[in-house]
């Protein structure tokens, strides 16, 4: 396995509130990573770190072995793309305008608008479903509609990484199986995809790296196949079940039990 994204002995606080400590991971490279846990286990404030939205109290995140802390803002950028749990939009912003700002990391003060900055704000809109969303402003749109359009501007970043926290929410289950699906198309197509979870099954049946996380540890990581059992479950979720093969794909898939 080889990873340009690592983390090594983080300590990650807020404040005086200390979220993680002795944290190591790496991301391995052109795979489709889901970081499962109960609420609280330090997920988002993994990814949070990995984007340099958090800057960790002791230890270190690189990219292709340099501190992610002195990468200029847009060539890491240009790298990792991010998509956090919370946005908002300015107000009255369109949903091709505010998928355009996916490109700001190719833009430059003497480059204008091209061709090729069209070209994948279109592909990315039409990748999310919302294409036929260009013209209406984002506060306008449903919960899960928005959620797609912010997807589309992450897309439309082109990094080869791409870090998703709770993408799912506000989707309904199609949409749910639509984004997930084509995040492991984009995985097939070579590039890294990392998100965070609420459901066990799903992370099972998409992802082909997972990493299992409680407390601001990462408790077990590996192929869904080979480290999902209920032994797992109840240590990370504190949730009796059994743990079958998915009639669809073989895996693992959780059933909760009384």
């Amino acid at each position: 396995m080889t990873a340009r994204l690592t983390a090594r002995d983080l300590t990650l606080t807020y404040g005086e509130r200390t979220v993680a400590t002795g944290l190591t991971l790496d991301v391995p490279d052109g795979a489709f990573t889901a970081v499962v846990g109960a609420n609280a286990s330090g997920k988002s404030t993994l990814l949070r770190a990995f984007v340099r939205l958090l800057r960790p109290a002791a230890g270190t995140v690189a990219f292709d072995g340099r501190d992610v802390a002195v990468w200029r803002p847009k060539a890491i950028a240009r790298q990792i793309g991010f998509l956090p749990q919370t946005l908002t939009a300015p107000e009255n912003t369109l949903a091709r305008q505010l998928v355009a700002r996916g490109r700001y990391p190719h833009q430059s003060l003497l480059a204008s608008w091209s061709p090729e900055d069209e070209r994948a704000v279109a592909e990315a809109m039409a990748d999310a479903g919302v294409a036929d969303l260009a013209e209406r402003t984002v506060d306008s749109l449903s919960g899960g509609q928005r959620q797609r359009v912010w997807i589309a501007m992450v897309l439309a970043q082109e990094s080869p990484y791409l870090l998703l926290d709770e993408p799912t929410t506000f989707l309904d289950i199609a949409h749910q199986y639509q984004l997930l699906t084509l995040l492991a198309r984009l995985r097939d197509a070579g590039r890294t995809v990392v998100a965070v979870l609420h459901d066990l099954n799903q992370a099972c049946r998409y992802a082909d790296h997972l990493v299992a996380m409680k407390a601001g540890r990462v408790v077990a990581e590996g192929p869904p196949g080979k480290i999902v059992d209920a032994a797992l479950v109840r240590e990370v979720f504190d949730l009796p079940s059994l743990v079958v093969p998915d009639p669809a794909t073989g895996g693992p898939m959780v059933v909760p039990t009384p």
